[in-house]
């Protein structure tokens, strides 16, 4: 079982918002690089407009994910409008379209 982890951003954020994001990042971004060292996430990064649709991330785990939450900048200095994380058992295919975990 896998686990997704989403992060909204605030729908009334005022611009100095985003700078403290902006700011932030390189604290965020070594944290990551030093988590991912565990292989623990799978896969993370923004949607298409992050200001306005945020990011999410799948972890191995919930367990995982909740470590991961706690110690990211992003959420710790409070920059996070809303967190959630979701348990996700996904069918996984191949090329081909074989069916690889179920």
């Amino acid at each position: 079982m896998y686990a997704v982890s989403f992060y909204d951003s605030d729908p009334e954020a005022d611009p100095k918002h985003f700078e403290r994001l902006v700011e932030t990042y390189p604290r965020h971004r070594a944290y990551l690089d030093e988590f991912a060292k565990s292989g623990d996430v799978v896969m993370i990064g923004t949607f298409g407009n992050p200001v306005a649709e945020g990011s999410m991330a799948v972890f191995r785990s919930r367990e995982a994910a909740e470590r991961f939450r706690e110690g990211d900048p992003f959420y710790t200095e409070g920059l996070v409008w809303r967190s959630r994380i979701l348990d996700w058992n996904p069918l996984v295919f191949g090329d081909g379209g074989a069916l690889l975990e179920g």
